[in-house]
């Protein structure tokens, strides 16, 4: 297993790529989150508050997307791999409580 893509310890090293990409995903949420907070202040329509919390809410989804898919591809593969299956429990629990 690759240091830079380690999943030891419940940590894990991501590379400057996948890191920049999460990091902009997640300035972005923010941004809009505070958008939000400006619509609110401004006494903004409520559904056009609702939709931008839809949209809001895409891109959350989108986020745990491309992190779910890297988990899948690094640690779990890896952690199968080395033999340790309980990974598969630990995934399933994870889209269990992801997918409620």
């Amino acid at each position: 297993m690759s240091e830079k893509n380690c999943c030891c310890e419940r940590k894990k090293k991501r590379s400057e790529e996948e890191y920049k990409l999460l990091m902009n995903r997640l300035k972005r949420i923010e941004g809009q989150v505070r958008g939000v907070e400006k619509m609110l202040e401004n006494d903004a329509y409520c559904p056009d508050i609702l939709i931008q919390v839809s949209a809001i809410n895409s891109a959350l989804n989108s986020f745990n997307k491309v992190l779910l898919a890297s988990h899948m591809k690094s640690c779990v593969v890896n952690d199968i791999r080395a033999g340790k299956d309980e990974v598969v429990d630990e995934l399933v629990d994870t889209l269990q409580r992801i997918m409620k």
